[in-house]
């Protein structure tokens, strides 16, 4: 009887700590999706963009943002690891090395790119 009692007590630790892993990866997740929504006011500038959705890209590693300029749909595309924001690519046209360094330093890294959201608009 003991022996089932604390493989339940065990049973109930491992599920506690997927569920908090899980909450820890879905906040992760939010975080990178505002990150890569905040770069669409850097990126696509001009008149009539507008922001409609942003969410998960096709890889676990992607979030995707989708917005109109016009009539025309567009995407940007963002790649993260464990460090960060490692690559941007516009409609499939990758940023440089150095314009990525300069959006995340001079940009995302600033209050401005917080009140510019285009999901807090």
């Amino acid at each position: 009887m003991r022996f089932g009692r604390g493989l339940f007590v065990a049973a109930g630790v491992v599920v506690g700590f997927l569920a908090g892993l899980a909450a820890c990866e879905g906040t992760l997740r939010e975080d990178r999706v505002a990150t890569c929504r905040r770069a669409l006011p850097a990126l696509a500038q001009g008149p009539g963009v507008a922001f409609q959705s942003a969410g998960a890209g096709q890889s676990p590693d992607t979030v995707r943002v989708d917005y109109t300029q016009g009539l025309r749909p567009h995407r940007l595309t963002c790649r993260f690891d464990a460090t960060g924001l490692i690559e941007v690519a516009a409609d499939g046209r990758t940023l440089s090395g150095s314009a990525l360094h300069l959006l995340r330093r001079y940009y995302l890294d600033t209050p401005d790119a917080a009140s510019a959201d285009p999901a807090g608009r």
